[in-house]
């Protein structure tokens, strides 16, 4: 299973997609945290 992920450019493109996902939510809800935070003092 593990060889197979590292061997197939689709299962790469996926993980890669996936971790633009992940990486752009989280820089999002930090902006949106961290400017609700500057409002409120």
């Amino acid at each position: 299973m593990l060889q197979l992920l590292l061997t197939d450019p689709v299962a790469w493109g996926s993980v890669l997609g996936i971790l633009i996902m992940v990486i752009m939510s989280a820089y999002y809800i930090y902006m949106f945290v961290h400017n609700s935070a500057d409002d409120n003092k």
